[in-house]
């Protein structure tokens, strides 16, 4: 897997931000033309309660992918700094062990273990609700095909369980609808979720444009990853982040759009953001932020060996 991941880093459309794309979840945030912002501001928790992941279509897209965290609402930056330059709720937590003996071995222990992992809407803000239908198909799976339109398959042989949710802020006083989507993923062992953050990687590089569905679209896509300790990546044993733009017939659009996933042992977890008309990508950011930084946390108190 490793030299699959340094061949995609080596050909990443990938402008450095100091920080780059961990900073997205770390301290300093980028504008949307990759330069740096100034400043750093301290955040707080969220409330405890997906190929390029595990979403796609009739799941939200490849994230699968109320006001924001830290500011009056989804344009809001908040009196401290951006959404996105705050650091996140698991970043100051050291990075504990996977304790091998809690990792699941069945199906139903693996759905167990997502079903304590994954987030609801109130930890995405107050602002944030559910979709209908709010859960996929636990069955499937999505995959980039040749043409670059995504489609959906049953579950491959590495994948013990799934589960993305949708959420959506509605759209209101000029602002249009924004959408989330969560994702969780439960993998045999640390090995297979790798692989999954390195073909998200080689999707970015081979379909920068691709087809959620026949009225949605991403346009000018890409992507990074970084490995735990790169690029003051302290959070994840692996960081993957695509970015790009939304066009959707009932959107309009451009529009900003952002996916991230984050890795811990066999678990991936990823939130996929859709913006829309008055929407900054600041404010899309904020809950990317809030929602990996809050299903890391939980897996890491799930699956983390005790201290001491």
């Amino acid at each position: 897997m490793g030299g699959l991941v340094g061949q995609s880093r080596g050909k990443a459309v990938l402008r450095a931000c100091g920080c780059a794309v961990a900073g997205l979840f770390l301290i300093a945030g980028c504008t949307a033309d990759g330069t740096p912002k100034g400043g750093t501001a301290s955040g707080t928790p969220g409330t405890s309660a997906t190929p390029s992941g595990t979403g796609g279509p009739g799941t939200g897209g490849p994230g699968a992918r109320g006001s924001g965290p830290g500011g009056s609402g989804p344009g809001s930056t908040g009196a401290s700094g951006t959404p996105a330059a705050r650091p996140s709720s698991s970043a100051s937590i050291p990075m504990p062990p996977v304790d091998e003996s809690k990792q699941p071995k069945t199906v139903a222990e693996a759905r167990d273990l997502l079903g304590r992992i994954i987030i609801a809407e109130h930890d995405l803000g107050p602002e944030v609700v559910r979709n209908t239908p709010f859960e996929s198909d636990p069955g499937r799976w999505p995959v980039l095909d040749e043409a670059c339109v995504w489609q959906t398959e049953g579950l491959p042989a590495d994948v013990l369980a799934t589960s993305t949710r949708h959420f959506h802020v509605p759209a209101k006083d000029g602002r249009g609808r924004v959408r989330l989507d969560a994702t969780v993923t439960v993998h045999h062992n640390r090995e297979e979720s790798g692989w999954e953050t390195a073909r998200a990687m080689e999707e970015v590089l081979r379909c920068p444009d691709q087809k959620l569905r026949e009225d949605e679209d991403l346009k000018t896509l890409w992507g990074g990853s970084f490995y735990l300790g790169e690029q003051m990546n302290t959070w994840t044993e692996d960081a993957f982040t695509e970015t790009g733009e939304y066009v959707g017939a009932q959107d309009g659009g451009p529009h900003p759009y952002t996916w991230s996933q984050a890795q811990f042992g066999p678990v991936t977890v990823a939130i996929s953001a859709r913006g829309a008309a008055g929407i900054t990508r600041d404010a899309l950011y904020a809950y990317v932020v809030q929602g990996t930084s809050r299903m890391m946390l939980q897996a890491k108190q799930e699956l983390g060996k005790a201290a001491g």
